[in-house]
């Protein structure tokens, strides 16, 4: 009894601490570009933008040993997965016992080292980089030490919560498994199970990192204070959402690019959406996946995959697919276009709050479009013998650049330019309500 009384106020003195606090400031949205006053932010406590609903700042409950335990939760569970089998196929008396690690080697062997150099980057090497820099600024938070290269190990992190791709795999192999099915017994392993737990955990700790709060927590350590007065002659750093001198080409606080809008947002984000659009001609045209048996021999683009799963009676798989592959990415390249075009060169459509979900959407939604290149991965691994062998088209590596122009695009857009549009003064003077 009296070791569980010293736990808990072990557990109260780690979870409540008087420094995890943020003193009331000044902040402009970095969606919308409003300015706000925020109030003094004890554990638990966030603020949104009133104008666009964007969360702006945000304490965690436990901001110390949360995310610590998270990652290393994460950590622990990332060992599991890539060191067990996460699935075995039998078709026609042939086995295959397939771990990650196995699944990028075949990727290699049979030439597609730019597919396997995918999956590792955003199935292992993005998440485990992203856990250990967590370990890292999180500790020096904890034990009040400005440890070398903080802000630099900061900014990567917060940067790689968008390239975090483990829970993507996860459904993809559900999806494959119903392919898989059809033709072959399929035994998933403990790396599969593990790996939503691996994906549940990842999430979570990307969303208890308030990056707001950390870089203030540094510049206490160091002895320094991040918060200025909001004036005409400071601009609010997108990043870091702290004033800085005008003057200053890099933020004082987190080191990133300082700007009032980012400089050739619409012409940067243009340029990949173009990019993204003509690899998508070829993405349709040429084929996505080769399937071959003694006695029969396909390829199928994206489209006639579709169809022939549909016949099939794989309809869910061909839903699935249609939405991932089809839908998503023509949506977001539409999407897109309407954005950059309503914030240069026409009205926008919508009203300026409309425009900003869309963007939020649009946003979000892009990296599901890798559900069809991990299926092609997982089922190349699982028939990759001359009983059944299934391989990447070329129209993998096009779709593939598509996914990945296609969230470029949409990270350099500015989405403040469509709010600078909506607001701009009309004929009589007057602004828009």
């Amino acid at each position: 009894m009296k070791s569980l009384q010293t736990y808990k106020r072990w557990w109260r003195y780690k979870s409540y601490r008087d420094d995890a606090v943020l003193p009331e400031h000044t902040v402009d949205c970095p969606d919308c570009g409003s300015r706000m006053e925020v109030p003094r932010l004890k554990q638990g406590q966030e603020v949104h933008c009133p104008t666009c609903n964007h969360e702006i700042v945000q304490v965690e409950h436990n901001p110390y040993i949360a995310p610590l335990a998270y990652a290393v939760s994460s950590l622990i569970l990332m060992a599991f997965v890539y060191s067990m089998m996460f699935v075995t196929v039998e078709i026609m008396g042939v086995v295959s016992i397939l771990s990650l690690p196995e699944m990028m080697r075949l990727l290699v062997l049979q030439d597609f080292g730019f597919l396997a150099e995918v999956m590792f980057v955003l199935t292992f090497g993005t998440p485990l980089l992203f856990v250990l820099l967590c370990l890292y600024v999180y500790s020096a938070l904890l034990t009040d030490r400005a440890l070398p290269a903080l802000f630099w190990a900061t900014r990567v992190l917060v940067r790689l919560r968008h390239w975090i791709m483990v829970d993507v795999f996860f459904i993809s192999a559900l999806v494959a498994d119903i392919k898989l099915s059809a033709v072959s017994a399929v035994e998933f392993g403990p790396a599969f199970y593990l790996m939503l737990g691996l994906a549940v955990m990842l999430i979570r700790t990307s969303v208890s990192i308030p990056q707001h709060w950390v870089y203030y927590r540094i510049h206490q350590i160091r002895g320094h204070n991040a918060v200025q007065t909001a004036s005409e002659e400071t601009i609010c750093c997108s990043r870091c959402l702290y004033f800085r001198r005008a003057d200053e080409e890099t933020c004082g606080v987190c080191g990133a690019d300082l700007y009032r809008r980012r400089p050739k947002s619409l012409s940067i984000s243009a340029a990949f959406l173009l990019t993204a659009a003509l690899l998508y001609i070829p993405a349709n045209l040429l084929p996505m996946m080769i399937s071959s048996s003694p006695s029969n021999w396909q390829s199928n683009t994206i489209l006639n995959g579709i169809v022939y799963m549909w016949r099939d009676g794989d309809q869910l798989i061909a839903v699935i697919i249609f939405f991932a592959s089809v839908l998503i990415p023509v949506l977001k390249i539409v999407a897109m276009a309407v954005l950059i075009a309503s914030a240069s060169i026409c009205k926008p459509p919508m009203s300026a709050p409309k425009m900003a979900v869309m963007y939020r959407l649009t946003e979000a939604v892009g990296r599901w479009s890798m559900v069809d290149i991990f299926v092609i991965i997982i089922l190349m691994s699982a028939f990759h013998t001359n009983i059944a062998r299934v391989v990447p088209g070329e129209a993998a590596l096009y779709f593939c650049l598509v996914v990945l122009m296609t969230m470029f695009s949409a990270y350099f857009f500015d989405p403040r330019l469509i709010w600078d549009k909506w607001y701009q003064p009309v004929s009589d003077g007057l602004e828009k309500p």
